[in-house]
């Protein structure tokens, strides 16, 4: 990549930096949000292993970008640039080159293969893809007309390129073909008006639950959250955001980036998320927040315990799927708090944490929003949870229910929609409603309780449990390092329950001090108890660490790893007595299906 720019010296007074944090507050647009950097010459607005950046220096490279990609992209084609990109500085240059320009960036997840890449390509209309020699070989044979790299003729040439462009960061024609917009300034160029209905980010769901969906999220909602985030973390200036998680997810550009932006402080990237290298980064960039999401805590948690994991500069880490067991041992360990929270990139809904909230809840609605805990159904309200003296929840089956914002509040809905997927979107807005497709619970006191992903909900004998709830007392078992609960359909109705348990660095699956544990879970519901325990080594997760619910679920009991159950036999009920299973059970089960008319079930 081409980096002319390095950091000026810090001037004393900082005059520009001070006035530069008053233009961010009052900010609409990310491409104000950038501006506001041209004249704050603090350093190390950016790092990046050896590099480093000032807000000036960042904001140039930006209006570079934006120069470069307006004579770039075809008249009358969607703005959108694809990203193809580790978490090198290339990434949020391009974030900010497209604000700027008024453009649209599209985080491509290097993870995808094949069909499923092209697929992510070609939906999301990018006209310009950016990407790094490393991730080349993803993009051969996929018959999107990438064959054009940077320098492949001037713009508008009879030998410039028609289809796809590809831009290669880390090739020398790259850097000559960006030599000429060094000297642009932010504003001089621009494809489409940046202002805050202005699509700003297509960024894909997960998949964890399905096909990735691109949600649209707009110049206005980018900012505005990063300054919602200012004000409930009191981002500063002298703040170092740390970006582990991939900026091609909302996660780290909505929670990390944003709020750096908005808070005039610095961030510091990691090229990919790697447990080993959390503390070393962190310690290095002097970063004091970070966010995370999907199993990152549990990664770090499995990683060998230092005298020193909490000699570091951390103060904060924000993200949501810790867990409250996990939480406790994280800030134990290494003396930094983490906050969990409730939202998605779709923007429908949103839960702070807050103060006084009790263990395993996610907080309160966050100001102006109307939420709601109702029947999937009918849309008539849940009753409020109650719990015994051991924590027990004692009317989950009335209580658990999905979370809608019924827009009854001062700030509606923030969700702007899917890209070219309008069925989607409209089943998400029913009846003037958004619909989370989480569970959750409220208890008497109003605080609410996440209970895991509505396609998590499991049926045992008649009565509704939520995994995630499951989940959080298996976390407490000492030989996982994690858990995953999911329904198996049961020979006769229902569900049964199914848990995986990837095991901490050196343990053995014991059947019997499991059996043990869950005697003495308090909280556990008899109904909660697994049926199947599969044992791994590592959970399978998705490229932003969420749990691979959809193939643990397609796989069921009969996988390659060694599964462990209860027969239904006799008085071994769910928890009381595990054995391997064998050839001969899983046949045996086959039979029991299909007397019951439940064989195809398993193949779902």
């Amino acid at each position: 990549m081409s980096a002319p720019h390095t950091d000026e010296p810090a001037h004393a007074d900082r005059p520009h930096a001070d006035r530069a944090h008053v233009d961010r507050a009052r900010a609409v647009t990310v491409d104000e949000l950038i501006r506001a950097g041209w004249d704050d010459h603090s350093p190390g607005g950016l790092r990046f292993e050896g590099e480093a950046y000032s807000h000036h220096a960042f904001t140039a490279a930006a209006a570079a970008r934006a120069a470069l990609l307006a004579d770039l992209l075809p008249r009358g084609a969607e703005p959108h640039v694809g990203l193809l990109l580790d978490n090198i500085p290339e990434y949020p240059m391009w974030l900010a080159a497209c604000a700027l320009a008024g453009a649209t960036a599209v985080g491509i997840n290097p993870t995808r293969r094949g069909a499923e890449l092209a697929r992510d390509i070609a939906h999301t209309d990018c006209a310009l893809l950016v990407t790094e020699r490393t991730h080349l070989p993803l993009l051969t044979g996929l018959g999107l007309g990438t064959g054009a790299r940077a320098g492949t003729g001037p713009p508008g040439s009879p030998r410039a390129p028609r289809s796809l462009r590809t831009l290669v960061t880390d090739e020398p024609a790259w850097a000559e073909l960006l030599r000429p917009y060094e000297g642009a300034r932010p504003g001089e160029a621009t494809l489409r008006k940046p202002e805050p209905g202005r699509r700003m980010l297509l960024t894909f769901t997960s998949g964890s639950t399905g096909a990735p969906k691109a949600v649209i999220v707009s110049q206005g909602r980018l900012a505005a959250a990063g300054q919602a985030l200012v004000r409930q973390f009191a981002v500063r200036p002298s703040d170092v955001h740390y970006l582990c998680m991939p900026l091609f997810h909302g996660n780290a550009v909505i929670a990390g980036w944003a709020p750096a932006l908005a808070g005039g402080a610095s961030v510091a990237l990691s090229r990919r998320f790697s447990a080993s290298r959390f503390l070393p980064e962190v310690r290095a960039h002097g970063a004091t927040y970070f966010t995370y999401v999907g199993r990152a805590v549990q990664y770090l948690l499995a990683t060998p315990e230092r005298p020193d994991d909490a000699d570091n500069p951390l103060r904060l880490g924000f993200g949501t799927e810790a867990g409250p067991v996990d939480a406790a041992r994280f800030t134990a360990r290494f003396g930094v708090r983490l906050v969990e929270g409730y939202g998605s990139s779709e923007g429908g809904a949103a839960i702070q944490h807050a103060p006084g909230a009790p263990p395993g809840a996610v907080g309160r609605a966050a100001e102006g929003e109307d939420l709601a805990v109702v029947d999937p159904e009918t849309g008539e309200e849940r009753p409020r949870a109650r719990t015994g003296p051991d924590g027990k929840l004692l009317n989950g089956n009335e209580a658990i229910g999905e979370l809608v914002n019924r827009g009854g509040g001062r700030r509606r809905s923030l969700f702007e929609g899917y890209w070219k997927n309008e069925e989607a979107a409209a089943a998400r807005t029913r009846g003037g409603w958004y619909w989370t497709g989480d569970l959750f619970y409220r208890d008497e006191e109003g605080w609410f309780h996440f209970a895991g992903r509505a396609d998590d909900r499991i049926r045992v004998d008649g009565e509704n449990l939520a995994a995630a709830v499951i989940e959080n007392i298996l976390a407490r078992f000492p030989a996982a390092a994690s858990a995953a609960v999911y329904a198996v359909p049961d020979p006769v109705s229902g569900d049964q329950v199914m848990a995986t348990l990837a095991l901490a660095e050196g343990a053995v699956f014991d059947p019997v001090a499991f059996t043990g544990f869950l005697a003495g879970q308090g909280d556990l519901s008899t109904k909660a108890a697994p049926r199947y325990v599969r044992v791994v080594r590592r959970m399978p997760v998705t490229a932003t660490n969420k749990i691979q619910r959809a193939a643990l679920r397609g796989e069921g009991f009969r996988c390659a790893e060694p599964v462990w159950w209860c027969p239904y036999e006799g008085e071994t009920a769910p928890g009381t007595a595990y054995r391997p299973l064998t050839a001969t059970d899983l046949a045996e089960l086959a039979g029991r299906y299909r007397a019951h008319g439940r064989e195809e079930l398993l193949e779902r």
